[in-house]
């Protein structure tokens, strides 16, 4: 079973006040369970928020983070009226504006915001016209992840092993993954490209606040992909076992430390 991923869960320093701004900033309804928060992206992936200490603990890692966290999230809605829209929702419930909504130089119509638990987001039109109506809400058309590494060429060849297929390669440059519906996508840049993107500080060291889940279909799944893991240049974190919650976990990191948790129910 290829790796995806499932789940993208922040590590935040209040959850009750990210469960606010999220489901405000994405008029997304949230479950509670275990001190998470839950939300459903539309059918674009699954949000989580844990408070940042207990998920730093869970990825048996320290919890101290500094500067840029070395991922951007992404939010792709169908028109630049949607961005705006998008924008304006989140910074009225306290995010910064990183990039204001506008058009960039190749003709992309894309904004970047930080919200208030630090985390980094980037709209993006699919479009660059506005052709309809502006929903109410908003609705992305797709949820991405992208992680600064070392090398793109180096992290495609560990991400390969565990499965997953390349949709767009554009070598050190940039590359992403092709992805099944209801799950979010993975890409890949350079560090500080991706800050320079997003128009941050490319320094910062410690947790990256991040943890993304993939869901297995079988234990015997969950010990394929740590092994996987294991000898591709990831490191296996905490071996797989039953856990509190009731399923069967184990944790891994890729080659430039990002972390992932591997589980299935029961």
């Amino acid at each position: 079973m290829p790796l995806s991923v499932d789940i993208i869960t922040l590590g935040v320093p209040q959850v009750e006040a990210a469960r606010a701004f999220y489901t405000s900033a994405f008029s997304a309804t949230a479950t509670d369970n275990d001190h998470t928060a839950g939300l459903d992206l539309h059918g674009t992936g699954q949000l989580a928020l844990r408070q940042i200490d207990a998920l730093a603990t869970d990825s048996c890692t320290d919890p101290a983070t500094l500067g840029f966290r070395g991922y951007v999230l992404s939010s792709i809605v169908n028109q630049p009226a949607e961005v705006k829209a998008l924008l304006d929702a989140a910074t009225a419930k306290g995010a910064t504006v990183i990039k204001p909504a506008r058009k960039q130089l190749f003709g992309e119509f894309t904004a970047v915001y930080q919200a208030p638990d630090g985390a980094v987001w980037k709209l993006a039109a699919a479009s660059k016209k506005d052709t309809d109506p502006v929903p109410d809400p908003p609705k992305p058309t797709e949820t991405a992840i992208y992680l600064g590494v070392a090398k793109p060429m180096a992290s495609r060849a560990f991400y390969e092993t565990l499965g997953m297929s390349v949709n767009h390669d554009y070598g050190d440059k940039f590359l992403d993954f092709a992805i099944a519906d209801g799950v979010c996508r993975l890409g890949l840049l350079p560090r500080k490209a991706l800050a320079k993107d997003a128009g941050v500080d490319e320094h910062g060291d410690g947790f990256s606040a991040l943890v993304l889940t993939h869901i297995a279909a079988s234990r015997d799944d969950v010990d394929a992909l740590l092994a996987a893991a294991d000898s591709g240049g990831g490191r296996v974190t905490a071996a797989a076992a039953r856990t509190d919650r009731g399923d069967y976990a184990g944790h891994c990191t890729d080659p430039d430390g990002y972390h992932w948790r591997i589980t299935t129910p029961g």
